[in-house]
């Protein structure tokens, strides 16, 4: 889930940011940022703390609950991966460590699925997306990001895909700020998959279907 993941700061918001940069350095523009009350009662999972890992290092943290919006920006090496911990900024940090790969400001995590490019961080070139909507006859893959209608909760969610077991008829996934629950293993959950005459479907309500850099 996402609330105002990536394009969350209004104008005026920004302008405070710069303003505290500007006379204060960065050390104090995270001192003067304040983790709202929604964030801190009511947790599945107290703010901040580790959910899970997965098999490559890549850690999600807990967003208490779905209404918890904390306007502090997280970075990895300098590179901007989103707000703290919304469901976009785990999606791109995984992408960052995993494919080199980045994208721009969604204003909810459903507009990734309109993005026609995402950018390569080595040399900032554009790498073409495909969109495969859930019932697609191209099956899932480790990497791709499933991205869900942004009639959940208004926002839509984004996952990464981990695995996909046809044998067993499941995919597995890491995600932030879905349930908030701790994971099971180096997973978040698993969605049921089927294969009707070649067409492929996962079992998750709200689902487009999955996003894939070429």
């Amino acid at each position: 889930m996402a609330r105002l993941n990536d394009s969350v700061f209004s104008l005026t918001q920004r302008i405070a940011l710069l303003l505290l940069l500007a006379f204060g350095g960065l050390a104090s523009a995270k001192e003067a940022i304040t983790v709202p009350q929604n964030c801190l009662e009511g947790c599945v999972t107290p703010y901040g703390e580790i959910l899970g890992e997965t098999r490559d290092g890549s850690k999600a943290f807990s967003n208490c609950q779905g209404k918890c919006v904390v306007f502090d920006p997280n970075h990895d090496n300098e590179t901007y991966t989103g707000i703290k911990w919304q469901c976009v900024e785990f999606a791109r940090r995984w992408l960052i460590h995993n494919r080199g790969l980045t994208f721009g400001d969604v204003d909810v995590a459903a507009d990734i699925w309109a993005l026609d490019t995402f950018t390569r961080l080595s040399d900032q070139s554009q790498v073409f997306t495909e969109r495969y909507v859930n019932g697609s006859k191209t099956l899932p893959k480790r990497g791709d990001l499933l991205i869900y209608a942004k009639e959940y909760l208004a926002t839509g969610h984004a996952a990464v895909v981990l695995e996909v077991d046809l044998k067993k008829n499941r995919l597995r996934v890491a995600e932030q700020n879905f349930k908030n629950q701790k994971w099971p293993g180096q997973y978040a959950r698993s969605i049921d998959l089927i294969d009707k005459n070649g067409h492929y479907w996962l079992l998750d309500a709200y689902l487009l279907g999955w996003k894939r850099a070429q």
